[in-house]
């Protein structure tokens, strides 16, 4: 068998042993893209999340960078009694778009790593809409060993569908005193 064949051959046979899906949400917002952007396209976002949800992340700490592209965060989880689940794990900033309001973060170590999947990556994307409002759109793309597929079960979008409620709450309530003042 030719190298090539026998290459292509190895490659489609790892390409098979691999499993990978990608699952998303939107939340519909009144608010201004702009408005949700500020949040989602900053580091904000990490430090919100653990004082508004703190059953979803107990803390979030900046590891290296300034919110852009090549940031690494350390997050982790509040304590779930006696789970052997890993309770950390960072991420990478890969994505950080202004303009196009889009921001991909990358688990590089730990959380789901640990679990066998070769790939967790969560793309927020903020869609301005033509009537002033918003869509926050989260996607969760994986990819796992066949042998660990079982694993796939337990990718959710509940905690990012949490996260744009809250998050939209929390900048209406920032909002409100600012517009009694005006």
């Amino acid at each position: 068998m030719p190298l090539i064949t026998s290459q292509l051959l190895g490659l489609q046979q790892r390409e098979r042993a691999m499993e990978g899906g990608s699952l998303w949400h939107e939340f519909e917002t009144d608010l201004p893209a702009a408005d949700v952007w500020e949040v989602y396209g900053s580091l904000a976002l990490g430090q919100l999340v653990p004082q508004l949800l703190p059953h979803v992340l107990s803390k979030v700490e900046l590891v290296e960078g300034d919110g852009g592209v090549g940031t690494v965060l350390l997050v982790t989880f509040p304590p779930a009694g006696a789970s052997e689940e890993p309770r950390s794990y960072k991420e990478k900033f890969n994505v950080v778009d202004h303009e196009k309001y889009i921001k991909e973060a990358e688990i590089v170590e730990g959380g789901f790593l640990d679990l066998r999947f070769r790939k967790y990556l969560v793309r927020f994307e903020v869609v301005g809409k033509e009537d002033g409002r918003s869509v926050i759109r989260s996607t969760v793309e994986y990819e796992v060993d066949a042998e660990h597929a079982k694993n796939a079960s337990l990718v959710s979008t509940e905690a990012l569908a949490a996260v744009a409620e809250a998050i939209t709450k929390h900048i209406k309530e920032q909002k409100s005193p600012k517009q009694a003042k005006e």
